[in-house]
Parts: C-alpha cells; structure tokens; sequence
C-alpha cells in the first residue's frame, strides 16, 4: 500500500478515536468544562499533561532545531524538561491547594486587586496566543505534506478538527483526548527511532545508538563531526554560544515554562493535592522518553540527509524528495549546472569558500570547482522529524504513523491552549470582574465563543504566519518567565508581599522583555532594525533575556512591597495556610 493510503487509514483511525472520546466525555457543567469535573486519575492526567507539554514544537521542530544546530540546540532540552521539574515541584501543588482554575485568577486572589488580574489576563493571553501559533503551523505542515493540499487549506482543516475537540468536551473532552493523543504521539515518534537505530547501529535503544559504532567502525557522532567540517558547517558536537548565553536561556525557558498557563490548569483536574504531586511525577517520566530519544532522532536524521542527498544527481533522488519539494518546504538550485545537488554551509568557513584542493605532478596547487561552496540545498528545520522515515527508507506504515503522531502532538496542545485562551476571557474576565452574578449556562456559552474567536485568530497566524514564528515562540516562554514567575513565587513563598510589589514587578518585567526583543530581534518595522549581536547587554540572547527581566522583577517586587503597607491579614493567613501538607485542611479562598 502507499503512503498516502496508510496515512489515511492511521489518521482516520486516531481521529475516530478522539472524536470518540470527545463526545462520550462531554461537558456538562462550568466545572466539567475547565477542570474536567476535578476526577481524573494521576496516571491519566500525567498522560494529559505530557501530551499537552509535547507541543508540535517538542514532536515535529525539536528535533529539527537540534539537527541543525546540534549541541547548541541542547538549551531546549535542559530547559523544556528543567521547566517541568521547576513546575511539578515548587509550584504546582501549593496552587492546587489554593484550588484556583487559572494563573490569573490566583494572582487576582492573592493579590486582591482586580488591576493585578487583568494584567495577569493580558499576559496569559499574550503567551498563549504567541504559542498557538506556532501549532497551528505545525498542523498545516502535517496536513499539506500528507494529505497533498497547500498549506492554507491544512490549517482550515486543522482548525475545524480542534474546534470540535475544544467546543464539544471543554476540559474533560480534551484530558481524555489527549491520554488517547499521547499513546499515538509517542508510538509513532519511538517506532521510527527505534527502526533507524537499529539500522544504523545495530542497537534498538535510539539513546544509546546514538553513542554507538556504525558499520565501518567509527562512531556514529564523529563521523556526523566529519561530515560537518567537510561541508563547511562547525563541528555537530560542539558550541558557538558562550556559557552564560546557554545558562540564560535553559533558565528563561525553565522559568518560562513553569509559568505556561496551560499546564498549569493541569494540576487542578485531579481529586487531591497528593495526586497533583503523583501526576506530575507520571507525566516527567512520560515526557522523558520523547526527550531522551530526541537528540538521537536529530543525529539520525542529520547523517541520512547529508549522506542521501550530498553529491547525487538530481534525476536518481528518491521520492520523498520531490513530495517534500512540492510543499515548498525543501528546494535545490541548480547554481554551476552539474545536475548534482551540492549541500554547503552557506556562510562557508570563516567566510572562505569551502573547495578542493589538489597537488598536480610538479606540486603546484589545483583548486577543483571553488563554485561547489555555494549551497544549492534548502531544508526547513522543521520537516527532519516527519522526512526522517522517509530519508531511512523504513516502510509505508510508519510513515502513515508519523503523520498521525505530528498531528496528536499539534492538536493537543492547539486545544490546551485555546482553552485557557476561553478561561481567561469567561471566567477571569466575565465572570470575575465584568458580570459576577452570570449563570453557570451563560459563561459557558461566553467560553465557547471566545474559543471560536481565538481558533480563527490562531488561523490566521498559521496561514500568514509572521517571519518569525521560532522568534514568536522564544518569546512567548521569555514573556511568562518575565511577567508570571516572580509573581507566583513570590505570591507561595513571601507571606510579605502585596499588591503595589506585584504589580509593578509585572509590568516592568514584561515592559523590559518586549523592549529587548523589539530591539534585539524583531525591530519596529519601517521605524527601525533589529541591533546585531555586538550590542547585546552583558552578551545575553534575547532568547535568554527573560532572565534579566525577571530577576528585575523579582527586585523591584521585594523592594516596594517592603516600602508600602503589609497586604490584608487573611491573605496573610492563606500564605501560611497553603504551605501545611495536604490532609491538615485544605486552604478555603472565598
């Protein structure tokens, strides 16, 4: 059978499945809707969790990121992984206990102050949006590339599928999606893995294949090293980033992740506290086996492209390069006209061009093609994972399996997302400051229409999607580590700190953090261009930058609230009342 065919069946399949699910779990109240009526068994919500953490980013661009960059792209593992111990550990359990459905909602309540959570609202909106954009790209990826339509017309689909999902169950439609979306996410990215390794290496654990021996003997990674330098590219397994870039930005998307809303509601939708701990410790190991097995993918996929496609004449490329082709999403030009692809750091070595060099019979220096330093090959990062297969030659059905698992990992988190997009506008907004006495049918309704709004919002970034949906979503994580976290550390731990303190640390952390990546990395288009990496401050990335401005916040917050009056005794008293263990009474907020 051919791709296509089992693609259909394997996507048909797990869709039938979901939508299964989303029905049989339908939401009947508010409660059920945001927090999944509060019963979910701690091995089915770390299920949830990691499916809802192992975004399209971590399944399909991930590992692409890393292919590309090789040991530089590690700060994505040691943050993204880091991030969720952070959260499981120092947050997510004194929040459960404070028994709030939303960030904004806790920092509205422990701050007593309507203004702090409409700021928290904005925030989380900000984040969110920036994040679903980048899934719903990753949606129309998949889509174009399996079903042979353009990309416009994959996000459409994309769209409608999650609008069912998120419409029908809410929050208990999509927890018991998304058990169902991690079995078929993580099945289909080990099955590909395991095949290439053993292929390879002779080894059926991709983590250790990945350090083994290939056929002639040298190791698989030293062997990726030479193919590198040959090219022009540096060595796979060593770093251009300095140390303190690499610690800023594996702390910003530690921190930045512990703040993402979506994962947060999370801890909420199980009975008790204990289980919220128990939860999260399922999801981390869950989530390991993705993110050990990543590098391995990325070193896989690297040594197939080079060595397939490197020097072979464009008329004996395999298929898949010409499916791939037709989506735009790789392209070859043929510069010096010898029918053969030639794949170059584009940038060559140190500015030089990369040539051969050759002694004649009396010494003197032949310099074969210098012209064969131009690359003629253009591969987005983001296809590695979902080519891999392909690349490898493994059979049709995995191929099929891949696509039906980039699509799991894409439309879960697409569908957390947009739930707390919903949560936000309903339950803080609406409910929270705008209409207090609504019914539980009308913010319901007001839920389902916000999620409409947002899905068609979040399809359009995906079909125009700006230039830098990568940057967008580096700052999304810089963004929460800046505005969020100081606040909700600071809201658990320091009984001291008040209104005025968060408030203002909120707003000149994100402040600082948007300046810094206009002026860094975006620009103001028409009025100025980003400044180029001489000039940034103490040598720190933008992607790095939300530790800066989240140390700023954490200063700014201890210092004024130590200057202005004490918050109210009640507040206090919950402060003191969420650190006892669950079971000595659990912390009432009225």
């Amino acid at each position: 059978m051919d791709v296509q065919l089992w693609t259909w069946i394997l996507v048909g399949i797990s869709f039938t499945l979901y939508f299964g699910i989303a029905i049989w779990a339908r939401a009947s109240s508010t409660k059920d809707f945001y927090i999944a009526g509060g019963g979910v068994s701690p091995l089915a919500n770390g299920m949830a969790t990691a499916a809802d953490w192992m975004s399209a980013a971590s399944f399909i661009s991930m590992a692409g990121l890393i292919s590309f960059s090789g040991y530089d792209g590690s700060v994505y593992l040691m943050g993204w992984t880091g991030g969720y111990v952070l959260l499981a550990l120092l947050l997510a359990p004194y929040l459960r206990k404070f028994g709030k459905f939303t960030v904004p909602d806790f920092i509205g309540d422990r701050y007593y102050s309507n203004s702090a959570r409409t700021i928290a609202i904005i925030c989380a909106l900000i984040v969110s949006f920036t994040y679903v954009a980048g899934q719903m790209r990753g949606v129309g990826i998949v889509f174009s590339q399996f079903l042979q339509v353009d990309i416009t017309k994959g996000v459409l689909i994309g769209m409608a599928v999650v609008l069912v999902f998120a419409f029908l169950g809410g929050m208990k439609g999509i927890t018991y999606t998304q058990v169902a979306q991690y079995c078929v996410l993580i099945f289909a990215f080990m099955v590909p893995a395991i095949f290439i390794s053993i292929q390879m290496t002779g080894n059926p654990f991709p983590q250790i294949g990945m350090g083994a021996r290939v056929e002639d003997g040298i190791f698989l990674l030293d062997k990726l090293d030479e193919l590198h330098t040959q090219l022009g590219f540096k060595e796979y397994t060593s770093g251009t980033k300095s140390t303190w870039d690499i610690f800023a930005i594996t702390f910003a998307l530690m921190a930045g992740t512990s703040g993402l809303p979506h994962v947060i509601v999370r801890f909420f939708t199980v009975p008790k506290v204990k289980d919220a701990r128990k939860s999260a410790g399922y999801a981390l190991l869950l989530i390991a086996i993705l993110y050990t097995t990543a590098p391995a993918v990325s070193v896989f996929a690297r040594t197939n492209l080079i060595t397939t496609v490197n020097e072979t004449a464009y008329t004996d490329l395999p298929d898949w390069f010409k499916n791939w082709e037709n989506t735009g999403l790789i392209s070859w030009t043929d510069k010096n006209n010898d029918g053969k692809i030639q794949y170059r750091n584009s940038d060559a070595v140190n500015g030089k061009p990369v040539f051969t060099e050759e002694r004649g019979e009396n010494g003197e220096r032949i310099i074969s093609n210098p012209s064969t330093a131009e690359n003629e090959l253009y591969v987005d990062k983001d296809i590695m994972v979902l080519a891999n297969p392909e690349i490898a030659q493994l059979p049709n059905w995995v191929i099929g399996l891949v696509a039906a698992g980039g699509l799991a990992a894409a439309l879960s988190t697409a569908a957390g997302l947009l739930l707390v997009i919903s949560t936000s506008v309903s339950h803080d907004l609406v409910k929270k400051q705008l209409k207090p006495n609504i019914s539980d049918k009308g913010e319901l309704l007001i839920a389902r229409i916000s999620i409409l709004v947002a899905i068609v919002v979040a399809g359009f970034f995906g079909i125009y999607p700006p230039g830098f949906v990568a940057a967008v979503v580096a700052l999304a994580f810089g963004l929460a580590a800046a505005s969020f976290f100081p606040a909700i550390v600071l809201g658990i731990f320091d009984k001291r700190m008040n209104r005025q303190g968060a408030v203002t640390g909120m707003i000149a952390g994100i402040s600082l953090m948007l300046f810094y990546m206009i002026r860094f990395k975006t620009g103001l288009i028409g009025i100025m261009d980003p400044l180029p990496e001489s000039e940034w401050w103490f040598g720190t990335s933008p992607e790095g930058f939300g530790v800066i401005a989240m140390l700023v916040n954490f200063i700014l917050a201890i210092v004024i609230s130590r200057l202005t009056p004490a918050p109210p005794e009640n507040v206090q008293q919950i402060v003191e009342d969420i650190r006892i263990p669950s079971g000595a009474g659990e912390a009432q907020m009225h």
